[in-house]
C-alpha cells in the first residue's frame, strides 16, 4: 500500500437562507459550481479546495459553529472592494500578534469568517514546533 498524506477536501458550513448565503459567498469570489434545493458547493481560489452550505434551521448552531478562514495576498485591497459591493465587516484589517492580518465578517446564517494574509507565518511561524 502506497501512504498519502491527507487532504482537506472541503469545509461545509450551515445557510439558514441558502439563494443569501450563495449570494453572499459569491460576492466573496467563490465560483458556484453545485446547486440544489438543500445544498450548494464552490470552488475556492484555483479549485482545489472547496467549500459547501447545507441548508438547515439551526440558527444557533451557524452563530456557534466553527470559524472559517480564508487566505488573500491582497487583504486589504479585496476587503475595500468587498466594502463597495456592500459587504459589511465585523472588523477591518488589523495585525495581529500571531503575525497575520485579519479582517472577519458573519455570514447571512451567523458563521463567522475571516479574511487574512498569513504568508509564511500560516505554516511556518517562528514558534512552529520543530519534525
Amino acid at each position: 500500500l502506497v501512504s498519502r498524506a491527507m487532504r482537506l477536501n472541503q469545509v461545509t458550513v450551515p445557510a439558514l437562507d441558502l439563494a443569501r448565503s450563495i449570494a453572499f459567498y459569491q460576492a466573496l469570489g467563490l465560483k458556484l459550481i453545485v446547486k440544489s434545493d438543500h445544498y450548494a458547493r464552490f470552488e475556492v481560489g484555483d479549485g482545489t479546495d472547496t467549500f459547501s452550505l447545507q441548508l438547515t434551521d439551526d440558527a444557533m448552531g451557524a452563530a456557534n459553529g466553527p470559524h472559517v478562514y480564508f487566505e488573500c495576498d491582497d487583504l486589504d485591497a479585496r476587503v475595500a472592494g468587498l466594502k463597495a459591493k456592500g459587504v459589511v465587516f465585523d472588523h477591518d484589517p488589523k495585525d495581529q500578534s500571531w503575525l497575520w492580518r485579519e479582517a472577519w465578517l458573519t455570514d447571512p446564517a451567523g458563521v463567522k469568517l475571516c479574511l487574512y494574509h498569513g504568508g509564511e507565518n500560516r505554516r511556518f511561524p517562528p514558534w512552529r514546533l520543530k519534525d
